[in-house]
């Protein structure tokens, strides 16, 4: 089934080639910085992704010398902007959580610096790739707020909770290289090379079982909320539905036949 036309966006790029939809932030002259506009159009971008079940792979970055600043400060002083909790919860939460929710991979091709609430959008994604030149910063105590958009989530996860600490705390950044080490990327490469690496990831996530890789998504976030006992039944549970499906039958005939595997999602 061929995917829908792409939609039209103003602050970003949505494209699809094959299986993979790319999504790239596209204010570079401010950063990749986000306004209204382009949180709303962030959102719209992962929600028609999740309504097109020929998109198995998502790869989210920026254009330009950076992935993205966080909030676009000179916004919050126009005199109609909204009230910072409203703008979280009206704005910036749900963005996360249709990425958190997207039952396809999101790749996180950091490109550049990753402050703020865009920290938080690279903490979101399931795999990260950074360029040699990337880093994460959260600032948001040297203007006198605290980590939003799931960072104080997320981040003790990725990093541990000393390494969140002082990344939240003092707002000390981390490079990529310290990333790599800290477990936040799965490798730096050469910022020249990002794209290709993120496309060759993101395709190779697309080749897999659709629901198997949709299952494993969901296993691994709902393994924060609980228990060794609640994670064994949820993956005994899930077990049972992805070894109904065709996609096991077709993988287990490749196997035997030393072939690459055709899955169709069914």
């Amino acid at each position: 089934m061929a995917a829908a036309p792409a939609p039209a966006f103003s602050t970003l790029r949505y494209e699809i080639d094959g299986a993979v939809a790319t999504i790239t932030l596209a204010r570079p002259e401010a950063l990749n910085a986000l306004t209204v506009t382009s949180k709303e159009e962030l959102l719209r971008a992962f929600e028609a992704v999740a309504a097109e079940p020929a998109i198995r792979a998502v790869v989210l970055t920026g254009e330009g010398r950076a992935f993205c600043a966080g909030q676009d400060l000179k916004e919050r002083l126009e005199p109609d902007a909204s009230p910072l909790d409203a703008e979280l919860r009206d704005r910036y939460n749900p963005i996360i959580r249709a990425m958190r929710a997207l039952d396809r991979p999101i790749v996180g091709a950091i490109n550049g610096v990753a402050a703020g609430a865009g920290a938080s959008l690279a903490f979101a994604c399931d795999v990260r790739i950074a360029a040699e030149g990337a880093s994460f910063l959260l600032a948001f105590g040297r203007i006198g707020l605290i980590p939003d958009s799931g960072a104080t989530w997320l981040l003790p996860r990725l990093v541990g909770p000393a390494k969140a600490a002082e990344m939240a705390l003092l707002g000390e950044p981390l490079s990529a290289a310290d990333a790599e080490r800290f477990g936040l990327v799965v490798r730096v490469v050469p910022g020249e090379r990002l794209p290709e690496e993120a496309r060759v990831a993101a395709v190779r996530l697309a080749g897999l079982a659709p629901r198997a890789v949709a299952l494993t998504k969901r296993a691994l976030e709902e393994a924060w909320t609980g228990g060794l006992e609640s994670a064994l039944e949820r993956e005994a549970r899930f077990q049972g539905e992805v070894g109904a499906t065709a996609d096991h039958v077709e993988g287990i005939a490749a196997f035997l036949e030393k072939r690459a595997p055709r899955f169709t999602g069914e």
